[in-house]
């Protein structure tokens, strides 16, 4: 008997895991980033202006290169722009930035991001 209770025991934690992993696959779907959607972003924004042709030629050294970025970095460092004001200790300050980003919203921000990373850059990212 004891091997019965055993084998369902972990014929229950197959399947918890089982739909655990499911579920995780239709939340990344769910949430996959729209590229198209961050391009249309990036161009209604006039990003462009300040971080040039394909957002791989800033206009001044002062402005980083974004085509290539790592998406998970550019939608954080967007995001810390866009809640400067309300907490310190998250936020990076820039007047325009901070003003770009207020009209965006989180989902925005990773099509964005999305967007970004598609672009062909010449970052370096390993010296």
């Amino acid at each position: 008997m004891p091997f019965k209770v055993r084998r369902i025991t972990t014929m229950k934690k197959f399947l918890l895991a089982l739909a655990v992993i499911g579920a995780m696959h239709v939340s990344a779907h769910a949430n996959a980033a729209d590229i198209a959607n961050g391009k249309l972003l990036v161009e209604r924004n006039n990003c462009a202006a300040c971080h040039g042709l394909n957002m791989n030629q800033p206009i001044t050294p002062e402005y980083p290169k974004l085509a290539g970025q790592y998406a998970d970095y550019s939608y954080f460092a967007m995001r810390a722009y866009q809640v400067a004001n309300n907490n310190p200790l998250f936020g990076r300050t820039n007047p325009i930035m901070n003003a770009q980003m207020q009209s965006l919203s989180q989902r925005d921000l990773r099509d964005i991001a999305a967007y970004l990373q598609s672009l062909p850059g010449d970052l370096v990212l390993k010296k």
